[in-house]
């Protein structure tokens, strides 16, 4: 019921993970120890936010109806669908094991996939969630500088989704 990209960034995970455990095991230093504790706290720690994603994904498969998604964000929503991608990638908060998904949520509901373009480009450069550490660690020129450079970004993805996609009915 996986789908060919799930499968192969699994086996590609799981590949690498292996690789590294091996490296680890042979400096002879118990690194390969250390590297599955750290591993495991780091699961304990992500594993409820992944839980609670996982359970807001599928109550918007329910709870939002299919054609209310269809008519804001589907595949005819254009420009408007754009916006939106965009204003909701800001406002969104969590890293990609929380907000990828809800958008497979919201494609699997009707989104359209420029739409979910915008929405991920946006998550990923503009996330109101995030800006407040960026500007904390790096700095307030370097992170008004990148917001100024990328604001357009997650719109004009967008754009280029609907172009691509309409060259290719």
């Amino acid at each position: 019921m996986h789908n060919k990209g799930f499968v192969f960034a699994t086996v590609l995970l799981g590949v690498m993970a292996v690789v590294l455990t091996t490296l680890a095991y042979f400096r002879g230093d118990g690194a390969h120890i250390e590297g599955l504790k750290g591993a495991f706290r780091l699961t304990l720690n992500i594993l409820p936010l992944i839980f609670f994603a996982m359970i807001i994904g599928g109550m918007i498969q329910i709870l939002i109806p299919k054609d209310l998604i269809m008519n804001w964000i589907g595949s005819g929503s254009g420009i408007r669908g754009v916006v939106i991608g965009s204003l909701a990638g800001v406002i969104t908060p969590g890293a990609p094991y929380v907000s990828y998904p809800i958008a497979a949520a919201l494609i699997q509901s009707g989104a359209g996939i420029p739409t979910i373009i915008s929405f991920v480009t946006s998550l990923s450069l503009l996330s109101a969630t995030k800006i407040p550490m960026e500007i904390g660690i790096i700095g307030i020129n370097f992170t008004s500088l990148r917001l100024i450079c990328t604001f357009l970004f997650p719109f004009v993805a967008g754009i280029i989704a609907l172009l691509i996609k309409n060259l290719i009915r």
